[in-house]
């Protein structure tokens, strides 16, 4: 389903739009899964075939609504990595919607904080991903630390 942008209303699939799809297949470590039907696939893999007809259809803006959902620690990295190569690769415009706030700030250049449907904070993630400001919108203690590295890592803490 990705392709069909790129087939015709009475169109078939063709060579390109199979190589494609192998090609996103093989990215998203769903090759093995290929002949399965989408009922037996856990909410993970379907996360990841989902991510997968997005990206299939080679759009210069990909939009996301948490797309890293259903899926388990490493899983979300690797989904990301991809995202983040192909946008590199092909000069995409990514805008995600994310709750993880420390994979947005890891995979993003620019956030912008929604509070109440209204905008609450706009910036590099090292503006927005600070204590003070999620702290107020969020309603309860955020702290932000700083891996070795200089990643932001943004931890809820217990109100007792």
């Amino acid at each position: 389903l990705g392709r069909s942008p790129h087939i015709g209303y009475f169109g078939f699939e063709r060579p390109k739009d199979h190589r494609v799809c192998a090609a996103l297949l093989d990215r998203l470590d769903l090759t093995h899964m290929a002949g399965r039907n989408l009922t037996t696939l856990s909410g993970g893999e379907l996360q990841r075939l989902v991510l997968g007809r997005a990206l299939a259809q080679e759009a210069p803006v990909l939009i996301l609504d948490e797309p890293t959902s259903a899926l388990d620690l490493g899983r979300r990295v690797d989904a990301l990595e991809i995202v983040d190569a192909l946008r590199r690769e092909h000069g995409l415009t990514v805008l995600s919607a994310m709750h993880d706030l420390t994979l947005a700030g890891q995979f993003s250049d620019r956030l912008i904080l929604l509070s109440e449907g209204r905008v609450a904070a706009v910036g590099t993630p090292a503006q927005v991903l600070d204590e003070t400001i999620l702290t107020q919108h969020f309603g309860h203690q955020v702290q932000v630390l700083h891996s070795p590295d200089g990643e932001l890592i943004v931890a809820p803490r217990r109100s007792s």
